[in-house]
């Protein structure tokens, strides 16, 4: 791991930064290059416009590991509603929660009705729930989570990161399920006995990884989400796909607002399926540095973009 990523990872566990972040005008306007603003309407206004492009939105409020279970009440309250503006707005969205928004710290059960009620409701409204994953503390009670509520909800769609040594395994204990899977690289500091410390060792397993998942899409066993900035490897699996007889629709490409937004635009006009991830919401400092530790070297693109001219 890159000693610029490191840094960003250790900096992202900072209350003390992430206050003075999120109170001044020039972090705000950093933040914007990922995020269309705060509030829910600017995140449904954005995917409005997405999805003249055709391309679909998934629907992220940030903030995570709650301490009252009455907040993460509300955070399910918050995603009821945002299930019934994408229907009413027309919009092609999903919505995808971290299960301790939900309570998990405090309560699995109540994490556990929290994600019902919500899958019920992306049911109801043909839509999709996502389980977003977090750090490997957690992975075990989230794939349990997943394996429960997937039986019950098929259109259930989880992430899981590649740079995680146990993936191969988590991978094929779902694939019964014929499950939805987001693969994402991984945005956590972890040891490196948990995960793969070298960005060529998590890519080298990202493309292996997601070449078992196609091949289990041409078998109808498993629908592959790629959620990658990486173009070079995206293309190489679009290429994958067509050769082993994996047809557009089958499997997804998803990226983040605000990141190669011309490749997304690209991959669209050529057939492919893809969605665009929306965060929203005050509580973004975690997840912005996060962002920024997937490549440091956004850091001076930010810088850039809050110089004058």
């Amino acid at each position: 791991m890159s000693i610029g990523r490191k840094l960003l990872l250790a900096a992202a566990k900072s209350e003390f930064l992430a206050k003075q972040a999120t109170t001044r005008s020039f972090s705000k306007k950093a933040v914007k290059k990922f995020m269309p603003g705060e509030a829910p309407e600017d995140a449904l206004n954005a995917a409005a416009e997405l999805s003249r492009e055709g391309r679909g939105t998934i629907f992220t409020k940030l903030g995570e590991n709650l301490t009252r279970l009455d907040e993460a009440e509300a955070v399910r309250d918050h995603y009821m509603w945002m299930f019934d503006q994408i229907r009413e707005r027309g919009i092609p969205g999903h919505v995808s929660v971290k299960p301790t928004q939900l309570g998990l710290d405090l309560s699995r059960d109540a994490c556990e009705g929290h994600l019902r009620k919500l899958a019920a409701k992306a049911e109801s409204t043909n839509t999709i729930l996502w389980i977003d994953m977090e750090d490997s503390s957690y992975v075990d009670r989230t794939l349990q989570l997943y394996e429960e509520l997937k039986a019950v909800y098929p259109s259930m769609g989880i992430a899981i990161q590649a740079y995680l040594k146990r993936t191969p395994n988590d991978i094929a204990r779902l694939m019964p399920l014929k499950p939805i899977i987001r693969l994402v690289k991984g945005a956590y500091m972890e040891p490196p006995h948990i995960a793969f410390a070298a960005k060529r060792d998590t890519d080298f397993a990202y493309f292996d990884l997601s070449v078992r998942m196609l091949e289990a899409a041409a078998k109808g066993d498993c629908l592959p989400i790629f959620g990658t900035h990486d173009i070079p490897m995206v293309d190489r699996l679009v290429a994958r796909a067509k050769e082993i007889g994996v047809a557009d629709g089958k499997y997804e490409i998803h990226m983040l607002y605000g990141i190669r937004d011309a490749d997304q635009r690209r991959l669209r006009t050529e057939g492919r399926v893809v969605k665009t991830l929306i965060s929203y919401g005050s509580s973004w400092y975690k997840w912005y540095m996060r962002r920024l530790a997937e490549r440091p070297a956004n850091v001076w693109f930010v810088v850039r973009s809050m110089l004058p001219g």
